[in-house]
């Protein structure tokens, strides 16, 4: 469905400079083969963006370090395309003729549209792309089968479709890749208020990609997602963070043999799981699994400065906060 759309958004937006639209990437629970939720599924893309022509992206670390994990902003420059640069060619300089080509073109440059002072901003990027699915759903073969609601969000296009029997919804999150790599810089929200031009960087591809080798190496009746999905279903109710619960399972997925998640020790392997949690909350420590993590299959690629970090605490907050680490360990 979201390629669909990215393909039929890609032709309208050709001759425009607004961000190229790459092909989705699913990433999340739905993707993994668990859910945490027991109603309607929630499939959850990445849509990667480039720089269109003449433009280019540069990231730059957020340096406040009172913001939780690590965040980015995307500066977007224009290009110099002088002839001293290129050449042999005969072209006009985005940089230093920006306005000749916004009159020939008839088309504004990036910087007109989706930034602020200069940084791709989350939120005018959405509401643009949100824009262009209502524009675009009835040329979709789907919108004859399916009807379309997009539901309100500010850092991603969340579509829910319904047919009268079923029902499902597709949060659409936007990123810029890292290093050709797996981690980018998405447009999630991170913490009560996230700034229109902060990016925080994601881990959710790699992870994606850790469960799909796991999924081969595995055996073929493994528990390890149906211990995951249960937990997550009932723990979530006590208000513990889902993420905790899918980095321990990660965690014991790259140390414990495979054949041991066999169906017959799905008991043993879900008071594995409790009791890691048990230690975690105990010691107020969790370590991401991605970063710093040298242990992952190589298919997962990671820029330098990911694969050296010092994996932060994930329980960093209980650690901080003794009332909420009482609350934890009443609740396990």
């Amino acid at each position: 469905l979201i390629n669909n759309f990215t393909t039929v958004l890609g032709r309208a937006l050709s001759g425009t400079f607004y961000p190229v639209l790459q092909q989705a990437i699913g990433c999340g629970s739905a993707f993994e083969g668990w859910t945490a939720r027991e109603e309607e599924v929630v499939y959850q893309v990445l849509v990667p963006l480039t720089p269109p022509l003449g433009h280019t992206f540069h990231l730059e670390r957020d340096t406040d370090q009172q913001r939780p994990g690590r965040n980015f902003r995307v500066r977007v420059e224009l290009e110099c395309r002088c002839p001293r640069e290129y050449l042999g060619m005969n072209m006009l300089c985005f940089r230093h003729h920006s306005d000749v080509i916004r009159r020939r073109t008839r088309q504004p440059n990036l910087l007109d549209t989706l930034c602020t002072d200069s940084y791709l901003n989350v939120e005018k990027t959405v509401h643009w792309f949100c824009a262009l699915v209502r524009a675009s759903w009835r040329r979709l073969p789907q919108s004859r089968s399916w009807h379309l609601v997009l539901l309100p969000s500010k850092r991603s296009c969340n579509l829910r479709l319904t047919n009268g029997q079923e029902s499902f919804q597709v949060k659409v999150l936007f990123g810029v890749q890292r290093h050709a790599s797996d981690i980018f810089i998405s447009s999630r929200r991170r913490g009560a208020h996230t700034p229109s031009t902060m990016w925080p960087e994601s881990y959710a591809v790699a992870e994606t990609k850790f469960f799909r080798h796991m999924a081969r190496q595995a055996p073929q009746d493994s528990s390890h997602l149906k211990c995951l999905q249960l937990l997550a279903r009932v723990l979530a109710r006590k208000d513990f963070s889902i993420h905790s619960i899918k980095t321990i399972v990660m965690r014991l997925l790259n140390t414990v043999p495979v054949s041991q998640w066999h169906k017959r020790h799905f008991l043993l392997q879900l008071s594995e799981v409790l009791e890691q949690l048990r230690l975690s909350l105990e010691e107020k420590h969790l370590e991401h699994f991605i970063m710093g993590n040298q242990r992952l299959p190589q298919e997962i690629r990671l820029p330098p400065d990911v694969r050296r970090a010092k994996p932060p605490n994930l329980f960093h907050g209980l650690a901080q906060d003794p009332a909420a680490h009482s609350q934890a360990m009443q609740a396990y």
